[in-house]
């Protein structure tokens, strides 16, 4: 095993195209750590980088103590596993597995060994003499991975190797590389589009935009205290809601206002946020997570804000449900929030002059489209952004 070290890594493509912009962190040893951000931010390159695929225009890249700048990839001692599997058509699974070892002249005896005992890690026993062609995508994928845990490489580096698999696959294929993570322990590099992957792999978690590091930390860290609007809004699904309030009071006692509405600020929301006193009287961004509203019929313990809303849109999924309502205050909009629309496929232009909120509540109680209903907003489960910066105030 071996850490990873990014330090001040640039990409910069001929004809003046930036990729990636002074990429500072570290991936430690035994870490599984997950970058994601929207299409083209540069998480793909990033990886690519490390792997000896793209060229590093600036800073340094390290594996272990050593620079890798200009090393070979071969002589990286890394394996990556490829969104389209890249198996050998004419082998079988057997000889794709092995064929790394192949070309190291290791032992047959060996090669044999180490293949059998990693096809039985992955359950793929029964398939090492097949090709490729008779296999599912599932199973390929296996192939994919038993090749490049078989080299007991010092990282592995993974480019989006469960978006070829249908939903259900993905949801176990993630589950086994979880648990092949346990087992190994081996440093890992993952890139992904998809932040529920990213959430529930990662140990740490990096989102990247437009080739910058936004933010580096837990899952957990990441949904909780996002540094920033784009950081706020891109993880969680749903996303986070955001509203355009003004801030009124002190640090003892403050009123978020948008509106008829007027939200008193939790007291363990203002001890934790003591900046919010500072922007009393001026407007900020409030986000509002899915998960901080409930029904009021089926809560009596959450100190909070009551709103009476109408429901536009009721999707029921068993143990939960999410209703969709509009506010009547204007959308925010902001470079970050645009960004996040386009990553979306929407734009700010259909948004009109209402404020569409998703809440997640209990299914406890039935609701239909078109109803009238009341629900309340904890009020300490908010976060406030500075409009001018886009970083959250706290």
């Amino acid at each position: 095993m071996a850490n990873i070290t990014f330090e001040d890594v640039g990409k910069v493509y001929p004809g003046g195209t930036r990729a990636i912009a002074g990429v500072n962190f570290d991936i430690s040893e035994g870490e599984f750590l997950v970058v994601v951000g929207p299409s083209g931010c540069g998480k793909s390159t990033l990886l690519r980088m490390v792997a000896g695929l793209e060229d590093i225009t600036e800073g340094k890249i390290l594996i272990g103590d050593r620079v890798v700048n200009d090393v070979q990839p071969k002589d990286r001692d890394i394996a990556m596993v490829f969104q389209n599997y890249a198996l050998y058509p004419h082998m079988t699974v057997f000889d794709n597995m092995g064929f790394g070892l192949k070309l190291r002249k290791m032992d047959k005896t060996k090669i044999k060994s180490l293949v059998e005992d990693v096809a039985r890690t992955l359950e793929i026993t029964e398939l090492l003499d097949r090709k490729p062609k008779a296999l599912s995508g599932g199973q390929r994928q296996r192939v994919a991975m038993g090749r490049a845990i078989v080299r007991e490489p010092a990282a592995f580096l993974m480019d989006e190797p469960l978006s070829n698999l249908d939903a259900k696959l993905r949801v176990q294929m993630r589950t086994e590389l979880g648990r092949l993570h346990t087992r190994l322990g081996t440093t890992t590099m993952y890139v992904t589009h998809d932040q529920i992957e990213a959430m529930t792999l990662g140990h740490r978690v990096a989102v990247l935009r437009k080739g910058i590091l936004e933010q580096v930390d837990t899952p957990f860290s990441l949904f909780q205290n996002p540094d920033n609007l784009f950081v706020a809004g891109f993880i969680g699904s749903p996303a986070m809601n955001f509203v355009y309030v003004t801030l009124d009071g002190n640090g003892d006692g403050m009123d978020a206002v948008f509106g008829a509405e007027r939200i008193s600020l939790g007291r363990q929301l203002l001890s934790t946020n003591k900046a919010l006193a500072n922007y009393s009287g001026q407007e900020v961004v409030m986000g509002v997570r899915p998960a901080a509203f409930e029904d009021s019929r089926v809560t009596t313990d959450v100190a909070g804000h009551n709103l009476e809303v109408e429901l536009l849109i009721v999707e029921v999924l068993g143990s939960e449900t999410f209703i969709h309502f509009d506010l009547p205050v204007r959308p925010v909009i902001t470079p970050d929030i645009e960004e996040l629309l386009a990553d979306s496929g929407a734009d700010a232009a259909s948004l009109g002059d209402t404020n569409r909120v998703t809440a997640r509540i209990s299914s406890d109680l039935q609701v239909r489209q078109g109803e009238r209903i009341t629900v309340v907003v904890d009020s300490n489960k908010l976060a406030f952004f500075d409009p001018a910066t886009n970083l959250r105030i706290s």
